[in-house]
């Protein structure tokens, strides 16, 4: 199973499965994760998960956390 991890807004976010199976997850420096709050469409592409993410959780933007970029 794939995971790609997210820091979005200053929140960090991992994402696993495949495209049509996605499950979100928030996650700490120690590892602890729980799931998000929010779902993935199964339409959402892989190469699109960070322009999702950014859009979906836009209003958590800050003047010092205001970018979304895939961490792996």
């Amino acid at each position: 199973m794939k995971e790609l991890k997210f820091k979005v807004f200053g929140s960090f976010i991992a994402v696993t499965g495949m495209p049509g199976a996605w499950r979100a997850f928030y996650f700490g420096a120690e590892g602890k994760r729980r799931p998000a709050d929010f779902i993935i469409p199964g339409d959402v592409a892989e190469r699109d998960l960070c322009e999702y993410l950014s859009d979906l959780l836009h209003e958590d933007a800050t003047p010092r956390n205001h970018t979304a970029v895939q961490l792996s």
